[in-house]
């Protein structure tokens, strides 16, 4: 039905080499990842071929160190490659951000001797990661975690079960936080553990409303032995690192946002364009007008913030509080803007025929991950007015 076809978003890159790297992804979002995404959501299978294609690439370790297989690209181009890839595909945008994330503890506070045996495998090996904090009983108040390592001479005896994990069950590797210690976020360390290990299972994947190929589920460890070589940082230090991690996926996930956005606006736009009532095309008529326009800016809005936040991590300043804001800001703007996508087209919106509906139900799980909308403004109150009186 669209008579327009969407036109490229117009990036800001610092580099030739960005502009050539942004170029290729555009190529397999075109002719890898989009023309499947609908049938594979539909099936609920997960495109391993794909992040297999993408590793290949160096596609999986972008913002990390060349000389242990990254790209040494800063965040700012990072995550608009995210963006481009989300907005083919959900489930792989958002994957390879979850891999970055899997990958980030070793990566920042592993040991020389890690990096360099773990880390080419990892960023540019054909692995898969998996992040594992989150339990069935400790969600938004991660520090309350029960999963426990259990020192057992040169090696650590890890119990416990993780909930929510993306690529569950089909990952190579989890960055796992256990319990080492006293109650509460400074007795949590943070372990490399291998998917087949003994003693590591999932459950079968959660049954979900949208991102039906990307997998979630539970991941048991039960008893699992690893070397206290796989044992990243100090002890105690797991939490520390699980928060810095987060402030970085959290862009991650704000870029994803606005990837999702732009795919529904794209097709909200090429909708209306073609779609014809009372003689002329529905985009003529002002009500259609003003909501593209809407959804337009707050997507310029959303990016242009998590760029902001990008480029404060790229220069080595705090950004925490503006990784906060990019997630809040760019997750409700998906939200609303594949609300509005759907209702500019109609009938048409609410059926499997057009991606609107699925762009809708992938953008509502944007809002939740990587720390609630609401944790997200906890987090940006805290940075204004000091944390909570009790």
């Amino acid at each position: 039905m669209p008579d327009r076809a969407p036109q490229p978003v117009d990036r800001q890159l610092p580099t030739d080499e960005a502009r050539d790297l942004i170029s290729l992804v555009r190529d397999i979002a075109q002719d890898e990842i989009a023309p499947k995404a609908a049938e594979e959501e539909g099936a609920g299978h997960f495109p391993r071929e794909v992040f297999t294609l993408l590793s290949r690439t160096g596609l999986l370790g972008l913002p990390y160190a060349s000389e242990h297989g990254g790209a040494d690209q800063p965040y700012e181009v990072y995550l608009q490659v995210l963006e481009e890839l989300a907005a083919a595909r959900l489930t792989v945008g958002l994957g390879v951000s979850v891999h970055t994330l899997s990958s980030y503890a070793l990566a920042t506070y592993g040991t020389k001797e890690q990096r360099v045996e773990h880390l080419p495998a990892m960023l540019g090996g054909g692995l898969l990661g998996a992040y594992c904090l989150s339990e069935p009983s400790s969600g938004s108040d991660a520090a309350s975690l029960r999963t426990r390592a259990v020192r057992d001479g040169e090696d650590w005896v890890i119990t416990g079960t993780k909930a929510w994990i993306t690529h569950g069950g089909v990952a190579d590797f989890y960055t796992v936080m256990a319990r080492t210690g006293e109650e509460g976020p400074r007795g949590i360390t943070a372990f490399l553990v291998p998917a087949d290990a003994e003693g590591v299972s999932a459950a079968a994947p959660e049954k979900k409303m949208g991102m039906k190929g990307s997998p979630t589920a539970q991941v048991h460890f039960d008893g699992v032995r690893v070397p206290d070589s796989r044992r990243i940082g100090d002890e105690g230090q797991g939490f520390a690192i699980a928060l810095s991690a987060l402030d970085s996926g959290r862009l991650g996930i704000a870029a994803c946002a606005i990837g999702v956005a732009q795919a529904a606006l794209d097709e909200a736009v090429g909708y209306a364009t073609g779609r014809q009532q009372f003689g002329r095309p529905i985009a003529d008529f002002q009500g259609l007008r003003f909501m593209l326009a809407d959804m337009a800016t707050q997507i310029e809005a959303g990016r242009a913030l998590y760029l902001a936040a990008a480029r404060l991590r790229d220069a080595g300043r705090p950004f925490a509080k503006q990784a906060a804001m990019a997630k809040l800001h760019c997750t409700d703007t998906a939200m609303k803007v594949t609300i509005d996508a759907v209702q500019v087209l109609g009938g048409y919106g609410y059926t499997a025929d057009f991606p609107a509906e699925r762009y809708m139900r992938e953008a509502k799980v944007l809002q939740i991950v990587e720390g609630t909308n609401q944790i997200q403004r906890m987090v940006i109150a805290r940075h204004l007015a000091g944390p909570e009186t009790r």
